[in-house]
């Protein structure tokens, strides 16, 4: 959610930019002084976070696509990630099924997993990986994590997190960067990559895809769970969760950046992947919990392999490496009648979840197709 791209292509001079975003930020100052309200210091960090941030972009000579003012409405968020009641409860309760669907593929591709720590010797990127929610427990599996996001606070709040655990603080390591920022140095470096609920935050998702492929591995694996273009995924996702029932905050999201699977798979493979999974996924409010479903036209998770020549490493390889040094068991057939078995059982609380979703947004829905008649399924 917080990893934000968008279109640079500003026509706007270097000493203009500067200037503007002097001005901007003493005004932020003088304002703050001459109000009846004192200035927190969380205040004053956050804005010379951003501050620091917008200067980097002007004086940097390399391509970032990151918004700075998209930034804006998550930098206030950045304390509350690991508050599970708030703002990002569905996406602690998205571990439920994520973190399964990475463990067990990943697995699935292996011969041998490894008891206790099973992703153990795998190299992860979480791209905008917030305050650390899905980096944590991937880290808890044996992987080596890497997460960025170009949100500083983001990153502050991660860091903190995982201090509290002294084997994350050596598995996990966070940096504040985009994820072009990180290319030229990471080239083919990482076994997996997983970019959960960001790229419908994306302006230009090929280039997005590209830097993807350049810094996975041959054959490695690329992970993403990201939202439907379409009029249900318009309700849910916004009238629903943002208007109505504020699961998120209003204004998290735009329908027009919403992915159609189809799309996405398309820019794949035309990238050198091949798409191996596609899965739906429903969130039920009354719940708070996620499940898997046949229907793709809201959320969907989706797994793609990075095509690559012979000799070269993967995560399957990564897996095998470190065999003798943990005691291993066979995966093979039978997680892959575990997962075909998981999925069948969560489809009966799918189907009623989606029952609940569609009673409660029944009023809703007549006057959403009014406002909104273009949007297509």
């Amino acid at each position: 959610i917080s990893f934000i791209y968008a279109d640079d292509h500003a026509d706007l001079s270097f000493q203009t930019g500067l200037r503007g975003t002097l001005q901007n930020y003493n005004w932020q100052i003088q304002l703050k002084s001459g109000s009846t309200l004192p200035v927190s210091k969380t205040e004053i960090k956050s804005s010379l976070s951003l501050f620091r941030f917008t200067v980097k972009r002007l004086f940097s000579t390399s391509h970032s696509s990151v918004d700075s003012k998209e930034m804006k409405k998550f930098q206030l968020l950045a304390h509350k990630w690991w508050d599970e009641e708030g703002e990002y409860s569905a996406l602690h309760s998205m571990n439920d099924i994520r973190v399964p669907f990475i463990r067990d593929t990943l697995l699935n591709m292996s011969s041998n997993y490894h008891l206790g720590n099973p992703l153990s010797g795998v190299k992860i990127l979480d791209v905008g990986c917030g305050g650390g929610l899905l980096s944590e427990p991937l880290g808890r599996l044996g992987a080596s994590v890497t997460g960025i996001d170009p949100l500083e606070d983001n990153i502050r709040t991660a860091d903190q997190h995982k201090s509290f655990d002294p084997v994350l603080a050596k598995r996990i390591q966070y940096k504040s960067s985009s994820l072009e920022e990180i290319v030229e140095e990471s080239m083919e470096t990482f076994d997996v990559i997983v970019a959960s609920e960001v790229v419908e935050h994306v302006a230009d998702l090929e280039m997005f895809i590209k830097c993807c492929s350049r810094v996975l591995k041959p054959e490695g694996s690329l992970f993403i769970t990201t939202i439907n273009k379409t009029q249900l995924s318009y309700i849910l996702g916004i009238v629903v969760a943002e208007k109505i029932m504020g699961i998120v905050p209003e204004g998290t999201h735009e329908w027009e950046k919403f992915v159609p699977p189809e799309e996405l798979e398309r820019l794949l493979e035309s990238n050198g992947f091949s798409v191996k999974t596609v899965n739906g996924m429903l969130y039920n409010p009354l719940s708070g919990s996620w499940s898997w479903m046949e229907s793709m036209s809201v959320n969907y998770a989706m797994h793609a392999v990075k095509s690559g020549a012979r000799g070269q490493s993967s995560p399957t390889d990564a897996l095998s490496e470190s065999e003798s040094e943990q005691p291993s068991a066979t995966a093979g057939t039978a997680l892959t009648v575990q997962w075909k078995k998981s999925l069948l059982d969560q489809r009966a609380p799918a189907v009623r979840s989606l029952f609940a979703i569609k009673v409660l947004v029944s009023v809703p829905i007549i006057s959403t197709f009014t406002l909104c008649p273009n949007k297509g399924m």
